[in-house]
């Protein structure tokens, strides 16, 4: 056998091929140093692969029993450390394989029977963000118990709302955070959705065709959990549209989080002054000694450009490939990684840091007193005067710029100012001009009058199970 043979012999599907792959080629095309981490999953699903096997008469029980220890033991090595993946077996497959029947002999050539490593990877693919969907989820959890916390702490205390960064109109400060809390339970949702939608097993679809062996895939989809199995061995084999759609959650996961990050830059520079920031989330500059500067939000809000582009990529990945399964596909793990890697480090700091939040409540209520915040309020009083809202807004809005010549704020008129806009307006107009009416007048459904705002909040707690 000349070394050509030889060097060709030494790769698993290498049957066909004369000539040994060239080291540049095995490098470029080599996954195992980020795939390594679906390891426990790749050995699950053999296992239970193999255990289908031998129900089928493919594997002996002794064959059987022998790929079952061998694959426990490859795993305990990858836990403790010691075990050496080699990028010239390409990626966790062919590693682990390889391994198996080194120590066990023919037994573990026979693993490989009615599959492919096309749906393997889907398969653990697939296991791997089911966990992740778990965790992702828990984690949401913990920041969302932050977030009612601090409602719960800031019942009744007001601040600015804004909309295009002007201030607006009078809310709570736990209205505010429970407006978080609903984006975060929305990313709650779509996690649990899309777990639900990925999972059905992939394994048996093969290489594209399914196979001609009397395998069980349903048998597998139980042993590893699953609700059921795919429909179509072509779309199974090709198909990335969990990890697409998981990814997307983890962009929206990251843009609520960098919406929420800005707020909090904002909110805590000397021109807001409405929040104090922990000193364990926050750090100095080299130069300026008074610095105090947030960093962790402006971090959180830069690593969203990590996970949208995560997104990007794994949509121009798919979007030109034929069926089945495409080379390229190998490209679709470490955005997926890095999603998963920034959102949970975004996620777990981001609660730690509200834990230690502290809202400046006074600062908050003196910015309500200006930029006339009761405006609307003045124009609902007058709706209620049977006054059509678009003439009573034109009132209003007279009213603002009389303040402004004035420099004054629309409470501060008198009665007798007041009127020159509208015979309807009597002594009653002051209660709505209060930052306190004008809060507690939201009544409606998803307002932020303290009565709608206590019940937002016992309804957060009781979802989220606090006592």
């Amino acid at each position: 056998m000349t070394d050509k043979e030889k060097s060709g012999s030494k790769k698993l599907w290498g049957g066909r091929f004369a000539e040994g792959t060239a080291a540049s080629v095995e490098t470029f095309t080599a996954s195992i140093h980020y795939d390594s981490r679906l390891y426990k999953y790749d050995i699950a699903g053999s296992r239970a692969h193999a255990v289908m096997l031998a129900g089928q008469g493919i594997l002996s029980p002794d064959e059987l029993q022998a790929i079952d220890t061998g694959l426990a033991e490859i795993g305990r090595e990858i836990e403790a450390g010691t075990f050496q993946f080699k990028s010239e077996l390409e990626d966790i497959h062919m590693n682990i394989e390889k391994a198996l029947i080194d120590r066990i002999g023919p037994a573990g050539a026979k693993l490989h029977s009615g599959r492919s490593r096309n749906d393997q990877i889907a398969l653990d693919f697939k296991m791997y963000l089911r966990d992740e969907c778990i965790r992702i989820i828990e984690l949401l959890d913990h920041i969302n118990r932050a977030f009612v916390a601090l409602a719960r702490e800031y019942l009744g205390r007001t601040m600015p709302g804004y909309t295009h960064l002007q201030r607006a109109q009078p809310v709570q400060i736990a209205h505010h955070m429970l407006a978080y809390y609903e984006m975060f339970a929305r990313d709650r949702f779509r996690m649990v959705d899309c777990r639900k939608r990925m999972n059905l097993s992939p394994l048996g679809s093969a290489a594209l065709a399914g196979t001609g062996l009397p395998i069980d895939r349903e048998q597998v989809a139980e042993i590893l959990d699953f609700d059921g199995v795919t429909a179509n061995s072509m779309d199974s084999a090709g198909d990335r549209d969990f990890a697409i759609e998981f990814t997307a959650g983890c962009t929206m996961i990251q843009l609520h989080l960098s919406r929420l990050s800005e707020e909090l830059v904002l909110w805590s520079s000397q021109e807001f002054s409405f929040v104090d920031i922990s000193d364990k989330f926050c750090t100095g500059s080299s130069i300026m000694p008074q610095k105090k500067n947030p960093d962790i939000p402006e971090l959180i809000r830069g690593k969203s450009g990590r996970v949208v582009g995560s997104l990007t990529a794994l949509l121009v990945l798919v979007k030109g490939l034929p069926l089945t399964y495409n080379r390229d596909l190998q490209e679709d793990k470490e955005p997926v990684f890095d999603a998963v890697d920034t959102v949970s480090s975004s996620l777990a700091i981001m609660a730690e840091l509200l834990a230690n939040l502290s809202f400046k409540t006074e600062r908050m209520k003196e910015a309500t007193a200006t930029g006339f915040i009761t405006a609307t309020d003045l124009a609902d009083y007058l709706v209620l005067k049977d006054i059509p809202f678009r003439e009573a807004h034109g009132i209003v809005g007279r009213a603002v710029a009389f303040c402004l010549v004035k420099g004054c704020e629309l409470e501060d008129l008198s009665l007798e100012e007041l009127s020159r806009f509208s015979e309807v307006i009597g002594e009653d107009v002051f209660k709505v001009l209060s930052v306190e009416g004008s809060v507690n007048s939201r009544i409606a459904t998803g307002g932020t009058s303290l009565l709608r705002v206590k019940e937002a909040v016992g309804e957060a707690e009781k979802k989220l199970g606090i006592v």
